[in-house]
Order: structure tokens, then C-alpha cells, then sequence
């Protein structure tokens, strides 16, 4: 019946939800109080004003030399700009909203926002006391109906129950009942004390009489037995004395006799008073039970009437509820009539502003600034984050904390792969990079002694190691060096082609092989093209590669060429997938990590290292190959030198 309307002071009768927050601002925002607003500060009904000229139809009438309208007046303009501006938004979790008024009048802002809060409480007040007077006037109305039918539901229950005989006790329940439940736990007790009895009786059948409870505890036996005893001890006392036939001895016994006598005429009485309260117990159950009959017997048929006269009753007590509440509430409606209370209050007037509030230049710019200094530094961290390849050997300095042995450009595809011996111009800054990359090799030693096993390995495929390993092999023997490579790659061997040599009876084949060494190295080790320069190709692919090389036949074979050769390369398979490196690399005197620019990210090249650190090997340095001068911006070193290369050879 819409009663929170009638009493808005009440705080328990008004619960003020975000959904009735939100519905107060819509209503605050709404034509109807917005109209009542603008009438107070003095609109002029009609069209909504226009600035002269702002309008499209003005042009035209201004090419057709038609007289424009009047302009308009300059305050329905502003309360136009001020209608447009309203914002209402609510507080957070509390019961404030605020108004927002923005107009080039700070006067005519701060009038409109006070104005619509008069209005909205005065608007509030006239719906409430329009609702509490509909309430009223139906409450009173539906009071006489409800009046009259209480009675008459009244007076249908007592003329039922006086019909039907029917009895109720001040709890609302019928005699009839009450005696059955009397009769009820007079009956359990009842039969509670029959199984009692009932076993003391049974116990007394099957057990000796000297050794029942009952008889244990009477006083009159316990003397019996006393006395008993006493006569019996005096009797053989006597015995020892005189014979059976002296009158002491017989006049003993007579006592005896006497008393245990007594003795058993007690017992017998206790035993038959035990099986009397049995009877007695037994026989009022079984009357207790007849009369439990009889009483349910009665309820069960006055049930049926009590059926009806609760229905009755029932309907007797929900008209009275109803009544009584209708009654309050009447009360309350003429209380609230009179009061015309309000849950609406202001907080705070709107003051007129002494200086604009928009726009603030200077706090603009500066957030401006902040803006795209912060944008500028998130594009560097996402560009830095998206792209983890290693480009630059700067990169390879700072994050795998290695020395840099040499750089490889980059060259096309279509370049030979050995290029150290070529006359091409487009290779003479190739060769010249491995040869550089040689000479950090070469004065890499230590204590003066240079590392004359290497081993050249990458974190993942196609980064150019079998390249770099093929052409820093020429270099080497360029200088006077016999070299020997070694094609380790059992899996995916390239050597061969490169050099144009057979791949039969290479390392796999020497390491299958049970003949003694060196004789077994007849026809394995190849003399290729390039002077000084020897090849052991990888020979015939082995499913179980990676079991040869753990032989001890690995190590003699490095040791013999060791002392024939001056410098061994050996050409291994990725060492993240396949662990061929780490093996020949323990064996080696220090291992070379080949990264390809622009492809191997900084976490593979971080892997690498820390596995060959784990192993306990050494690892020479690093070198980057592939190498783009085009996108090393940060570089002008390498990329002069590339272009200063490349003009010298041209």
C-alpha cells in the first residue's frame, strides 16, 4: 500500500538502495522538474533558442535575402546552455547526490542548481502528501468491510464449537486432549515400573534366595544369619568337648533348628512380596492401557469437529490481523497527512564561483607533458619487451657477460658459403670479418698457451655455425696452419658438400670401428681443395650418435690428431636439442657459441651458457653472425666499419 511513502522520516521505513538512488537522479533529470525549474527562473515557453546564425535555415535565408529571425534573448540562452549542462551522479555508498550545472554565467549556474533542488524537495512533498490522502481515504473504506467481516467470522466459530461440544483449554488445545496425554505418560510410567518389577520378580525365580538383592538388604535376615552363625560356631565349639548326646550339644541345635526356620519363613516372605508388587504392577498397565483406548477412542472422533474449528478459527484470527493492521495504518496515514515530512534536505548550496573552473591551461599542458613522456617510455619498454632477439654485440656483452670474438655480416643467399678464399668483392668484408673473428681466437690464450681443440655449437638451428665453422677453418690454414674439421653433426651433416667430398668412412665409422688406431684413420681424413686444410667428414648416420661419442675411442681420437694437427674444429648439432655438444665440448679444450642476429633470443643464448657452465666447460666467446647494419642504429661503429670495408674492396 505504498506505507514507505507515508512515513519518509522514518530511517526503518525507508531503505535506500543504489536502485532508488539511481531512480532519484533520473527523477531530478527529468523534462517535467527541469521545466518547473527554468519556469522559476523566468523561460519563455517555446522553440529551444538559437544563436543568430548558428542555424543552417540562416545561411539560406541570408543567400536569399530573407529577413532573419529576431535574435534571441541572451537569458534563454543561458538557461538553455545551463538545461544542456545538468549532470546529477551520486556520492559513492552514501545518500548525497550532487548537481552540476556548467554555464558562461557563474550567477545564472549557481541559481539553477539551488532552484532545482527547491524544486525537487517541493515536488517530492506534494506526491507525498497527494499518496498519503488516496491511502487514506481507500484505508477507511476497506475498514468498515473488514469490521463486519471479523464479526461475523467471530460468531460462526463460537456457534460451531458450541454445536459440536467441543472444549478448549488457555492453550488452545481440547480437554479430551489433555487427558490423553495425561493418560499417556501415566501409561509409560506405568510400564517402566512393570519392567522393573518384572525383572526382580524373574531374577528371584532363577537365583538362589541367599543371594537376592532383597534378601541381602533386609535388616530381620541379616540378624537371622547373624545369630545363625554365632550358634553354629558355639555348636562346634561344643562338638570338640562333648559327644552329640550331652544335653549342652542338644540344646544348641534346637536353637539352631528354631532360628533357621525363622530364617527361611522370612525369605519365603520376601520372595512372595517380590511376586505381589509384580502382580500389582502388571494389572495397572493393563488398566492404564484400557482407559489409553478409550481416551484416543474420543480424540480421534472429536478430531474430525477440531478440523472444521480450526478452519473457522483461522479465518477468525487472519480477519482480526488484518483489521488491526488496517487500523494502524489508518492512524498513521492522518499523522502523515498532517506532518508533510520530507527524507530530502540540501548539504550544501550552490555558491556563484568567483573564477572559472575550465578550461586550466597550465594543468593541461603539464598533464599533457606527463602524458606523453609516460607513452613515449611505455612504447620503449613494449618495443624492448616484444622483441628479445639478440642484434647488437653490445647485446651479447651486456647479457651473456662473454667476450665478443668476432661479428659476421650479413650477405646474401646467394653468396658461396666459403668466402675467406674468394676474389668476389661482395665477399671481401665476409672473409675479412672471419679473419678478424681468427685473430681473437688466436690471442685468446692463456698463460701462452692458445686452445687447439674448439668446438663450434649454437642454441638452435640454421644460426650459420657450420658456416662459420667452414670458413674460419680457411682462415686458418690461409696462415700456415694444418687444420683438421671435424663434421660432429651425425644427424644433419653439411661439411661434405661444402667442401665437395664424400661423407663414407667418416667420424661415426672410425668410432664404430674396433681396428686399433691410428692404423684405422687410413683413408678417413680428407686433403681438400684449400692447402693445409684436412676434413673428417661424419660418416654414415647412426640412430645411437650420441652413445658413440661417449666412448673412450672419442677421446684417443682428439688426442692423436691433437698431435698431428695444430688446430681441430669441430662442427656439433644445436646443443638445446641434441646433446652432442656438451659431450665433445668436455673433451674440447673450450667450446665457441655461434648467435644469429635478429633470431636467437637472449633467454636460448642465457640456456646455452648456463648448461656449458653447468658441465663445467669452457666457453671461448661468442660470435654474432648475420649480423644487419641496417638495424643496428645504435651502432655507427660496426656500421662504418662494414661500409669502409666494402668501399676499400671495391
Amino acid at each position: 500500500m505504498n506505507m514507505r511513502e507515508v512515513s519518509p522520516v522514518d530511517e526503518g521505513a525507508v531503505a535506500l538502495t543504489r536502485e532508488t538512488i539511481d531512480t532519484q537522479i533520473q527523477i531530478l533529470k527529468s523534462d517535467a522538474l527541469v521545466d518547473r525549474t527554468l519556469l522559476k527562473l523566468g523561460w519563455s515557453p517555446g522553440p529551444a533558442p538559437l544563436r543568430p546564425g548558428d542555424d543552417r535555415p540562416s545561411a539560406w535565408r541570408r543567400a536569399l535575402q530573407i529577413a532573419e529571425n529576431p535574435a534571441a534573448d541572451p537569458l534563454q540562452l543561458r538557461l538553455a546552455e545551463a538545461r544542456d549542462s545538468l549532470k546529477i551522479r551520486a556520492q559513492g555508498q552514501t545518500r548525497i547526490v550532487e548537481i552540476l550545472v556548467d554555464s558562461s554565467d557563474p550567477a545564472l549556474a549557481s541559481a539553477f542548481a539551488n532552484t532545482l533542488a527547491n524544486e525537487y524537495i517541493d515536488q517530492n512533498l506534494e506526491s507525498r502528501w497527494q499518496m498519503t490522502q488516496r491511502t487514506g481515504e481507500w484505508l477507511s473504506k476497506q475498514l468498515d468491510e473488514m469490521k463486519i467481516k471479523l464479526e461475523r467470522s467471530e460468531d460462526r466459530l463460537q456457534d460451531y464449537a458450541r454445536r459440536a461440544g467441543l472444549m478448549f483449554t488457555e492453550k488452545q488445545g481440547s480437554v479430551q486432549e489433555d487427558k490423553l496425554r495425561q493418560v499417556q505418560e501415566d501409561l509409560s510410567r506405568a510400564q517402566a515400573d512393570r519392567i522393573s518389577r518384572q525383572s526382580r520378580f524373574e531374577l528371584a525365580k532363577t537365583s538362589p534366595p541367599e543371594t537376592l538383592a532383597d534378601v541381602l538388604n533386609d535388616s530381620t535376615l541379616r540378624d537371622y544369619q547373624a545369630k545363625l552363625t554365632d550358634l553354629r560356631r558355639r555348636e562346634s565349639e561344643l562338638a570338640t568337648t562333648y559327644t552329640p548326646e550331652h544335653a549342652s550339644v542338644r540344646r544348641v541345635q534346637a536353637q539352631i533348628a528354631t532360628l533357621q526356620a525363622a530364617l527361611n519363613t522370612e525369605r519365603d516372605a520376601v520372595l512372595r512380596r517380590i511376586r505381589n508388587d509384580y502382580d500389582e504392577a502388571v494389572r495397572r498397565e493393563s488398566l492404564l492401557e484400557l482407559n489409553f483406548v478409550r481416551q484416543s477412542n474420543l480424540v480421534t472422533e472429536q478430531s474430525g469437529k477440531s478440523i472444521q474449528y480450526n478452519i473457522l478459527k483461522r479465518e477468525v484470527d487472519s480477519n482480526r490481523q488484518l483489521y488491526e493492521t488496517m487500523l494502524e495504518r489508518v492512524r498513521s496515514a492522518a499523522v502523515a497527512s498532517a506532518l508533510r515530512a520530507s527524507n530530502v534536505r540540501v548539504v550544501d548550496q550552490a555558491k556563484t564561483p568567483a573564477v572559472p573552473y575550465k578550461p586550466r591551461l597550465a594543468l593541461n599542458s603539464a598533464l599533457g607533458l606527463l602524458l606523453g613522456g609516460f607513452l613515449g617510455a611505455v612504447f620503449v619498454v613494449v618495443r624492448e619487451r616484444a622483441d628479445r632477439t639478440l642484434h647488437e654485440p653490445a647485446d651479447l656483452a651486456y647479457h651473456l657477460n662473454l667476450p665478443e670474438l668476432g661479428l659476421i655480416p650479413k650477405a646474401s643467399t646467394a653468396l658461396s658459403a666459403l668466402c675467406v678464399s674468394a676474389v668476389n668483392p661482395q665477399t671481401a668484408v665476409l672473409a675479412e670479418s672471419f679473419r678478424s673473428t681468427l685473430t681473437s681466437i688466436l690471442f685468446s690464450s692463456e698463460n701462452g698457451s692458445r686452445p687447439r681443440v674448439l668446438v663450434l655449437t649454437s642454441a638452435n638451428p640454421s644460426e650459420g655455425k657450420t658456416t662459420v665453422a667452414a670458413n674460419l677453418a680457411e682462415a686458418l690454414a690461409e696462415v700456415n696452419q694444418k687444420v683438421l674439421l671435424i663434421d660432429g653433426d651425425l644427424r644433419k651433416p653439411r661439411l661434405h658438400e661444402i667442401f665437395e667430398v664424400p661423407k663414407e668412412h667418416g667420424l661415426s665409422d672410425l668410432l664404430k670401428d674396433r681396428a686399433p688406431l691410428p692404423e684405422s684413420l687410413n683413408g678417413s681424413i680428407r686433403q681438400t681443395k684449400v692447402p693445409n686444410l684436412f676434413l673428417l667428414t661424419s660418416g654414415e648416420a647412426s640412430a645411437g650418435a650420441t652413445n658413440l661419442l661417449y666412448s673412450e675411442r672419442m677421446s684417443r681420437l682428439l688426442e692423436l690428431f691433437e698431435k698431428e694437427f695444430d688446430m681441430v674444429l669441430i662442427d656439433t648439432p644445436p646443443m638445446l636439442q641434441i646433446p652432442d655438444a656438451r659431450i665433445l665440448g668436455r673433451l674440447s679444450d673450450a667450446v665457441i657459441l655461434v648467435v644469429r642476429a635478429g633470431r636467437t633470443t637472449r633467454d636460448l643464448a642465457l640456456a646455452a651458457k648456463q648448461r656449458l657452465s653447468e658441465d663445467g666447460t669452457k666457453l671461448l666467446g661468442t660470435v654474432l653472425n648475420y649480423f644487419d647494419h641496417k638495424r643496428a642504429a645504435g651502432s655507427p661503429y660496426y656500421y662504418d666499419k662494414y661500409y669502409r670495408y666494402q668501399r676499400y674492396y671495391e
